[in-house]
Protein backbone atom coordinates (compact mmCIF):
# COMPACT_ATOMS: atom_id res chain seq x y z
CA UNK A 1 0.00 0.00 0.00
CA UNK A 2 2.99 2.22 0.10
CA UNK A 3 2.48 1.96 -3.76
CA UNK A 4 -0.78 3.10 -3.62
CA UNK A 5 0.17 6.03 -1.54
CA UNK A 6 2.46 7.30 -3.36
CA UNK A 7 -0.39 7.17 -6.79
CA UNK A 8 -2.88 8.66 -4.58
CA UNK A 9 -0.33 11.72 -3.48
CA UNK A 10 0.66 12.21 -6.94
CA UNK A 11 -3.06 12.18 -7.85
CA UNK A 12 -4.11 14.33 -5.58
CA UNK A 13 -0.74 17.25 -6.11
CA UNK A 14 -1.58 16.69 -9.89
CA UNK A 15 -5.43 18.06 -9.63
CA UNK A 16 -4.90 20.34 -6.27
CA UNK A 17 -7.47 18.46 -4.00
CA UNK A 18 -6.78 16.86 -0.68
CA UNK A 19 -6.36 13.06 -0.24
CA UNK A 20 -5.67 10.77 2.62
CA UNK A 21 -4.79 6.57 3.27
CA UNK A 22 -6.76 5.62 6.45
CA UNK A 23 -7.38 2.23 8.04
CA UNK A 24 -5.82 -0.97 10.10
CA UNK A 25 -2.16 -1.31 9.77
CA UNK A 26 -2.72 -5.25 9.57
CA UNK A 27 -5.75 -7.40 7.59
CA UNK A 28 -8.60 -6.33 9.54
CA UNK A 29 -11.90 -6.28 7.99
CA UNK A 30 -13.60 -5.48 11.09
CA UNK A 31 -11.92 -2.63 12.09
CA UNK A 32 -11.72 -1.04 8.31
CA UNK A 33 -15.52 -1.51 8.70
CA UNK A 34 -15.65 0.91 11.84
CA UNK A 35 -13.27 2.96 9.93
CA UNK A 36 -15.39 3.67 6.57
CA UNK A 37 -18.08 4.31 9.00
CA UNK A 38 -16.26 7.47 10.19
CA UNK A 39 -15.20 8.19 7.05
CA UNK A 40 -18.96 8.54 5.94
CA UNK A 41 -19.88 10.86 8.85
CA UNK A 42 -17.18 13.71 8.02
CA UNK A 43 -18.97 13.13 4.04
CA UNK A 44 -16.07 13.52 1.89
CA UNK A 45 -15.92 14.20 -1.52
CA UNK A 46 -15.47 10.73 -2.65
CA UNK A 47 -13.87 7.34 -1.06
CA UNK A 48 -11.64 4.67 -2.52
CA UNK A 49 -11.60 1.71 -0.97
CA UNK A 50 -9.64 -1.63 -1.22
CA UNK A 51 -12.11 -4.51 1.12
CA UNK A 52 -10.81 -7.15 2.47
CA UNK A 53 -13.89 -8.90 3.43
CA UNK A 54 -16.51 -7.67 0.80
CA UNK A 55 -19.73 -9.12 2.14
CA UNK A 56 -18.28 -6.74 5.27
CA UNK A 57 -17.99 -3.67 3.42
CA UNK A 58 -21.27 -3.68 1.57
CA UNK A 59 -23.18 -1.95 3.93
CA UNK A 60 -21.00 0.80 4.81
CA UNK A 61 -20.04 1.58 0.75
CA UNK A 62 -24.30 1.72 -0.02
CA UNK A 63 -24.76 3.83 3.02
CA UNK A 64 -22.06 5.85 1.38
CA UNK A 65 -23.72 6.12 -2.33
CA UNK A 66 -27.15 6.54 -0.43
CA UNK A 67 -25.69 9.62 1.51
CA UNK A 68 -24.57 10.94 -1.83
CA UNK A 69 -20.36 9.72 -1.74
CA UNK A 70 -19.16 8.14 -4.57
CA UNK A 71 -17.48 5.32 -3.99
CA UNK A 72 -14.93 3.14 -6.19
CA UNK A 73 -12.75 0.08 -5.31
CA UNK A 74 -9.71 -0.56 -5.95
CA UNK A 75 -7.42 -3.60 -6.19
CA UNK A 76 -10.50 -5.72 -4.20
CA UNK A 77 -13.90 -5.56 -5.22
CA UNK A 78 -16.96 -5.28 -3.72
CA UNK A 79 -19.00 -6.20 -6.79
CA UNK A 80 -22.59 -7.05 -4.80
CA UNK A 81 -22.31 -3.37 -3.17
CA UNK A 82 -23.41 -0.43 -4.85
CA UNK A 83 -19.75 1.26 -5.70
CA UNK A 84 -19.78 2.87 -8.64
CA UNK A 85 -16.87 1.50 -10.61
CA UNK A 86 -13.95 -1.24 -9.82
CA UNK A 87 -10.31 -0.10 -10.81
CA UNK A 88 -7.75 -2.71 -10.41
CA UNK A 89 -6.28 -6.33 -11.95
CA UNK A 90 -8.35 -8.66 -13.76
CA UNK A 91 -7.56 -11.13 -11.09
CA UNK A 92 -8.86 -13.85 -13.28
CA UNK A 93 -6.40 -13.41 -15.48
CA UNK A 94 -3.72 -12.94 -13.33
CA UNK A 95 -4.39 -16.34 -11.96
CA UNK A 96 -4.10 -17.46 -15.37
CA UNK A 97 -1.21 -16.21 -16.07
CA UNK A 98 0.59 -17.44 -12.85
CA UNK A 99 -1.22 -21.10 -13.50
CA UNK A 100 0.22 -21.50 -16.93
CA UNK A 101 3.62 -20.32 -15.94
CA UNK A 102 3.26 -23.10 -12.96
CA UNK A 103 1.94 -25.91 -15.56
CA UNK A 104 4.90 -25.21 -17.43
CA UNK A 105 7.08 -25.18 -14.41
CA UNK A 106 6.01 -28.40 -12.67
CA UNK A 107 6.20 -30.40 -16.37
CA UNK A 108 2.60 -31.11 -15.88
CA UNK A 109 2.71 -32.82 -12.52
CA UNK A 110 2.94 -32.34 -8.99
CA UNK A 111 1.59 -31.27 -5.86
CA UNK A 112 0.69 -27.34 -4.96
CA UNK A 113 0.35 -25.24 -1.53
CA UNK A 114 -1.94 -22.81 -1.78
CA UNK A 115 -1.44 -19.32 0.51
CA UNK A 116 -4.46 -17.01 0.58
CA UNK A 117 -7.22 -14.84 2.30
CA UNK A 118 -10.00 -16.72 1.68
CA UNK A 119 -13.13 -13.62 1.93
CA UNK A 120 -11.23 -11.65 -0.52
CA UNK A 121 -12.76 -11.47 -3.94
CA UNK A 122 -9.94 -10.64 -5.45
CA UNK A 123 -7.68 -13.41 -4.34
CA UNK A 124 -10.96 -16.03 -4.88
CA UNK A 125 -10.83 -14.61 -8.49
CA UNK A 126 -6.42 -15.32 -8.99
CA UNK A 127 -7.38 -18.80 -7.77
CA UNK A 128 -9.92 -19.39 -10.15
CA UNK A 129 -7.89 -18.95 -12.48
CA UNK A 130 -4.88 -21.20 -11.41
CA UNK A 131 -7.64 -23.95 -10.67
CA UNK A 132 -8.73 -23.60 -14.37
CA UNK A 133 -5.49 -23.76 -16.20
CA UNK A 134 -4.69 -27.12 -13.64
CA UNK A 135 -7.93 -28.56 -14.67
CA UNK A 136 -6.39 -29.87 -17.98
CA UNK A 137 -3.18 -31.28 -16.24
CA UNK A 138 -4.47 -34.25 -14.24
CA UNK A 139 -1.18 -34.42 -12.76
CA UNK A 140 -1.50 -31.00 -11.04
CA UNK A 141 -3.44 -31.25 -7.43
CA UNK A 142 -3.54 -28.15 -5.19
CA UNK A 143 -3.39 -30.75 -2.03
CA UNK A 144 -3.40 -27.68 0.95
CA UNK A 145 -5.20 -24.09 0.57
CA UNK A 146 -3.72 -22.08 3.79
CA UNK A 147 -5.15 -19.23 4.95
CA UNK A 148 -3.25 -16.75 6.31
CA UNK A 149 -5.33 -14.35 7.86
CA UNK A 150 -3.35 -11.51 6.29
CA UNK A 151 -0.27 -12.59 8.26
CA UNK A 152 3.12 -13.47 7.17
CA UNK A 153 3.99 -15.26 9.98
CA UNK A 154 1.86 -17.88 9.27
CA UNK A 155 3.23 -18.90 5.95
CA UNK A 156 6.33 -18.97 7.12
CA UNK A 157 5.50 -21.40 10.00
CA UNK A 158 3.29 -23.54 7.75
CA UNK A 159 6.22 -23.39 4.96
CA UNK A 160 8.57 -25.04 8.03
CA UNK A 161 6.16 -27.42 8.96
CA UNK A 162 5.62 -28.93 5.38
CA UNK A 163 9.48 -29.01 4.71
CA UNK A 164 10.22 -30.43 8.11
CA UNK A 165 7.66 -33.02 8.19
CA UNK A 166 5.95 -33.59 5.13
CA UNK A 167 8.93 -32.56 2.60
CA UNK A 168 7.19 -34.78 -0.32
CA UNK A 169 4.36 -33.18 -0.01
CA UNK A 170 4.80 -29.74 -1.73
CA UNK A 171 6.29 -29.56 -5.58
CA UNK A 172 4.91 -26.23 -5.01
CA UNK A 173 4.12 -22.84 -3.39
CA UNK A 174 1.71 -20.60 -4.78
CA UNK A 175 0.61 -16.92 -3.22
CA UNK A 176 -2.36 -15.25 -4.12
CA UNK A 177 -1.60 -12.02 -2.02
CA UNK A 178 1.35 -10.49 -1.39
CA UNK A 179 2.81 -11.41 2.00
CA UNK A 180 3.61 -14.85 1.84
CA UNK A 181 5.90 -15.33 -0.90
CA UNK A 182 9.07 -13.71 0.47
CA UNK A 183 8.41 -15.75 3.81
CA UNK A 184 8.29 -19.20 1.48
CA UNK A 185 11.52 -18.25 0.01
CA UNK A 186 13.15 -17.63 3.20
CA UNK A 187 12.08 -20.57 4.76
CA UNK A 188 13.63 -22.34 1.59
CA UNK A 189 16.77 -20.53 1.77
CA UNK A 190 17.38 -21.49 5.24
CA UNK A 191 16.47 -24.75 4.94
CA UNK A 192 18.48 -25.31 1.73
CA UNK A 193 16.03 -26.40 0.18
CA UNK A 194 15.88 -26.59 -3.97
CA UNK A 195 13.73 -27.99 -6.72
CA UNK A 196 10.63 -26.44 -5.05
CA UNK A 197 8.32 -23.89 -7.77
CA UNK A 198 7.28 -20.61 -5.95
CA UNK A 199 5.00 -18.08 -7.79
CA UNK A 200 4.51 -15.00 -5.46
CA UNK A 201 1.78 -11.78 -6.28
CA UNK A 202 3.39 -8.66 -6.14
CA UNK A 203 7.03 -6.87 -5.98
CA UNK A 204 6.46 -6.08 -2.17
CA UNK A 205 9.23 -6.66 0.29
CA UNK A 206 12.69 -8.23 -0.93
CA UNK A 207 10.55 -10.31 -3.72
CA UNK A 208 12.43 -9.54 -7.08
CA UNK A 209 15.68 -10.32 -4.92
CA UNK A 210 14.51 -13.87 -4.13
CA UNK A 211 14.01 -13.91 -8.17
CA UNK A 212 17.10 -12.96 -8.68
CA UNK A 213 18.41 -15.17 -6.18
CA UNK A 214 16.23 -18.25 -7.79
CA UNK A 215 14.05 -19.04 -4.68
CA UNK A 216 11.14 -17.27 -6.04
CA UNK A 217 10.52 -18.77 -10.19
CA UNK A 218 8.26 -15.49 -10.90
CA UNK A 219 5.75 -13.03 -9.68
CA UNK A 220 2.73 -11.35 -11.06
CA UNK A 221 3.26 -7.61 -10.73
CA UNK A 222 -0.06 -5.37 -10.23
CA UNK A 223 -0.05 -1.39 -10.88
CA UNK A 224 -1.35 0.09 -6.98
CA UNK A 225 -0.09 2.65 -7.92
CA UNK A 226 -2.26 3.60 -11.27
CA UNK A 227 -4.98 1.72 -9.14
CA UNK A 228 -5.04 4.85 -6.60
CA UNK A 229 -3.58 7.36 -9.20
CA UNK A 230 -6.44 6.63 -11.54
CA UNK A 231 -9.26 5.87 -8.92
CA UNK A 232 -8.66 9.52 -7.60
CA UNK A 233 -8.77 11.10 -10.62
CA UNK A 234 -11.96 9.48 -11.62
CA UNK A 235 -13.52 10.49 -8.16
CA UNK A 236 -12.03 14.24 -9.14
CA UNK A 237 -13.98 14.04 -12.73
CA UNK A 238 -17.18 12.92 -10.44
CA UNK A 239 -17.02 15.62 -8.28
CA UNK A 240 -17.16 17.95 -11.13
CA UNK A 241 -19.59 16.23 -13.34
CA UNK A 242 -21.98 14.91 -10.93
CA UNK A 243 -24.68 12.56 -12.29
CA UNK A 244 -27.66 13.01 -11.86
CA UNK A 245 -28.08 10.14 -9.48
CA UNK A 246 -25.50 7.63 -7.94
CA UNK A 247 -28.18 5.40 -7.79
CA UNK A 248 -28.36 4.02 -11.46
CA UNK A 249 -27.00 0.86 -12.38
CA UNK A 250 -23.94 1.79 -13.88
CA UNK A 251 -22.76 -1.77 -14.92
CA UNK A 252 -26.09 -2.27 -17.10
CA UNK A 253 -27.02 1.40 -18.32
CA UNK A 254 -26.20 1.40 -21.94
CA UNK A 255 -25.71 4.90 -21.94
CA UNK A 256 -23.46 5.15 -18.49
CA UNK A 257 -21.18 7.87 -18.31
CA UNK A 258 -18.66 4.92 -16.23
CA UNK A 259 -17.50 1.98 -16.92
CA UNK A 260 -18.11 -1.38 -14.60
CA UNK A 261 -13.97 -1.87 -14.58
CA UNK A 262 -10.65 -0.37 -15.50
CA UNK A 263 -8.22 -2.82 -15.59
CA UNK A 264 -4.50 -1.59 -14.92
CA UNK A 265 -3.07 -4.54 -15.68
CA UNK A 266 -0.52 -6.81 -14.37
CA UNK A 267 2.98 -8.12 -15.25
CA UNK A 268 4.90 -11.68 -15.16
CA UNK A 269 7.94 -11.18 -14.00
CA UNK A 270 11.20 -13.58 -13.33
CA UNK A 271 14.78 -14.10 -14.40
CA UNK A 272 14.57 -13.18 -17.68
CA UNK A 273 12.64 -9.54 -17.61
CA UNK A 274 13.97 -8.58 -13.89
CA UNK A 275 16.52 -6.19 -14.74
CA UNK A 276 13.80 -4.14 -17.60
CA UNK A 277 11.09 -4.61 -14.68
CA UNK A 278 13.58 -2.86 -12.34
CA UNK A 279 14.07 -0.07 -14.45
CA UNK A 280 10.84 0.33 -15.17
CA UNK A 281 9.43 0.50 -11.63
CA UNK A 282 11.42 3.12 -10.41
CA UNK A 283 9.58 5.51 -8.52
CA UNK A 284 7.95 7.86 -10.25
CA UNK A 285 9.31 11.54 -10.36
CA UNK A 286 7.73 14.27 -7.47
Amino acid sequence: WQEAAAGLTRAARDLGVQAEIVGPDNYDPKQQQDELRRIIARKPAGILVSPGDPELLTGGINAAIEAGIPVITIDSDAPKSKRLVFVGTNNYQAGLMGGRLAAKKLNGKGSVVVFTIPNQANLAERLRGYEDVFESFPGIKIVETVDIHGDPGIAFDKTQEIIDKRKDKADAFISLEALSGCEVADVLDRKKVDGKLVVAMDITGSTLDWIEKGKIAATVSQKPYTMAYYGLRMLADLKLYKPPSLAVNFMQASRSVLPAFVDTGSTLVDKTNLAEFRQTALPAAK
